[in-house]
């Protein structure tokens, strides 16, 4: 079975090169001369409006200047990668394609959770993000937020953009806003490390009280072995 962290690093290095690709078409399309993609056509927006899975999470049209470039939708999907959106170019940075280690702006990618433990994310550190359990990894360019059926991943270039992403969330493709409370997860999040009482007290609080029926199935099949 591929670790959590493997699986995370493959779906953001898939995503980036379907990004990447786009902003390239991007570019050819405006005729290259700024460097800089144009903002996503209405078609390729459309589309991800439209996803029928479930619901995938942006920040709007916009991210700290930086328009929104590329967005995966139906076709193409891979329930294992997730379905993501792309903000902004790597010009400021490390050059339109990267070297193979281009960083854009913004990355956010929501996929089907699956449970597993974080133990395999290295350093880290937990936190509540609009009210829901999230994981803070990457030495604080990734976030990952567990709400609803889903687990949300924040790539960035850097903490503050991560964070303030993760505060300007809102449906893609579902009715919602940028304001309130995300949904709490319908699952226990495989959280690793130190968790604070505010933490924990929304853990112990989830829908059906999920945790605890987590720690009790696991107390059992470790009485059995």
């Amino acid at each position: 079975m591929t670790a959590p962290s493997a699986t995370r690093m493959r779906r953001r290095a898939l995503r980036t090169g379907v990004a990447l690709a786009a902003l390239c078409a991007a570019m050819a399309a405006g005729g290259c001369a700024t460097g800089h993609p144009r903002p996503i056509g209405a078609q390729e927006l459309a589309e991800a409006e439209t996803f029928p899975y479930y619901r995938v999470y942006w920040v709007g049209p916009r991210f700290s200047g930086q328009p929104l470039a590329a967005a995966d939708g139906q076709k193409g999907y891979v329930r294992s990668v997730g379905d993501s959106v792309y903000y902004g170019d790597c010009v400021h940075g490390k050059g339109i394609f990267g070297g193979g280690s281009c960083l854009l702006p913004l990355q956010v990618t929501t996929v089907i959770y699956s449970l597993h433990s974080n133990t395999t994310l290295g350093p880290q550190h937990n936190i509540l993000v609009r009210g829901v359990p999230a994981t803070v990894y990457d030495e604080g360019r990734s976030i990952e937020i567990y709400s609803g059926r889903v687990a949300i991943d924040i790539f960035s270039d850097t903490f503050a953009h991560a964070i303030a992403a993760a505060n300007e969330l809102l449906p893609l493709n579902a009715p919602g806003s940028a304001k309130g409370d995300l949904p709490p997860p319908v699952y226990c999040p495989g959280l690793s490390g130190v968790v604070d009482a505010q933490l924990q007290k929304v853990m112990d609080n989830l829908p059906r009280h999920v945790c605890q029926q987590a720690a009790t199935t696991v107390a059992f099949a470790n009485s059995l072995s």
